[in-house]
């Protein structure tokens, strides 16, 4: 005989128990939930389509020392805790899916959950065109609970891998962290199985933008003389921040260069759900007026070495474009989303 597992009230999948009878059919209806309730019950119905040696990958205690374990890096060189994304079937992906999509948008194939999708695809295209598939791989990403799941505890929900890192802090039903969050591309524009993605193309587009607005005179306080390898708050560097602002103050740019600045950060915020994105941008647009932009480089976002940062009293993201080494001629970018006082929800 058949018993149903349901996620959100849909049907995933039938398997045969013979020893189980149809009343014990499991059921796991988070459609009537809101907020983070939502995302718990979301997670404990992921959770509950695991075998028992997958949760205990997945379910860890809450540990700082676990948190800071994200990298930019293919897990050649382990650093990451959690589940495996290759160890899933595709009933426990669709359970992921709808887990991931409660706390990320989903209105866009290169932003929030598309940004996951983009990720693992550009992976698998950069394993077949190297022939280096056992490193780059969607297979290589891992996602983990840091501390259990709940409307009144301490826990994050981390997911990541090569050229990705997500992590939102809850604690008491309320969400106080959404960073460390990074985000690459190599190759930063490419094809694959009949799909075009290009995740970072929005970035540098609205960070091309704000400078172009910008006068001559306005582009010489904003550029610093440094040249950038890397972005500076990447892996490992958490709580670095530079003690002095860098670049040209944004209260004393026009309205429209401002709306510029904003929407540059809208494209980090806005991979979130709506809720929470508007929390955090909120907080960002009050303190635009003591927000600085800096840049270095050519200017157009296009070139090796090219950099801009936008830096606040809370908000830090930064943008680099490095060479390429596996296809030649091309820009290979880094970006990161910190916050100056919420990175791990502050702890």
């Amino acid at each position: 005989m058949k018993t149903l597992i349901y996620v959100f009230g849909l049907v995933i999948l039938p398997f045969f128990f013979p020893n189980i009878q149809q009343k014990q059919t499991i059921a796991t209806d988070c459609s009537k939930e809101t907020g983070i309730a939502k995302v718990v019950c979301l997670a404990e119905a992921f959770k509950a389509t695991l075998q028992e040696e997958q949760r205990a990958s997945l379910q860890l205690g809450y540990s700082k020392n676990d948190a800071i374990k994200w990298s930019n890096l293919p897990e050649f060189r382990p650093t990451r805790v959690g589940l495996k994304m290759a160890t899933l079937t595709a009933d426990q992906r669709i359970a992921f899916k709808a887990l991931m999509s409660a706390v990320l948008s989903t209105d866009s194939g290169d932003e929030g959950y598309g940004e996951i999708e983009s990720a693992w695809a550009a992976d698998d295209f950069f394993g077949e065109k190297t022939g280096k598939s056992d490193m780059f791989n969607s297979g290589m990403y891992f996602i983990a609970f840091l501390g259990k799941p709940s409307i009144t505890g301490l826990w994050e929900l981390q997911f990541g891998g090569h050229h990705f890192a997500f992590a939102d802090t809850f604690d008491k039903g309320k969400i106080i962290g959404t960073t460390p969050s990074f985000r690459g591309a190599e190759p930063s524009i490419f094809e694959y199985k009949g799909k075009k993605y290009q995740p970072l193309e929005q970035e540098k587009l609205a960070f091309t933008n704000v400078l172009n607005e910008l006068t001559e005179q306005e582009k010489k306080t904003a550029k610093i003389s440094f040249t950038f390898r890397d972005i500076l708050l990447g892996p490992n560097q958490d709580g670095k921040f530079p003690n002095e602002h860098q670049g040209i103050k944004v209260g004393g740019l026009t309205k429209k260069q401002q709306n510029l600045v904003i929407k540059a950060i809208e494209l980090y915020v806005k991979d979130l759900d709506n809720e929470t994105a508007k929390i955090f941008m909120k907080k960002y647009t009050d303190d635009l007026g003591n927000t600085f932009v800096a840049y270095s480089g050519s200017g157009n976002m296009n070139q090796v070495s090219d950099y801009i940062r936008i830096d606040g009293p809370n908000v830090w993201i930064e943008y680099s474009a490095q060479p390429s080494r596996d296809f030649p001629g091309k820009t290979h970018p880094h970006s990161v989303w910190r916050d100056r006082k919420s990175d791990y929800g502050g702890n």
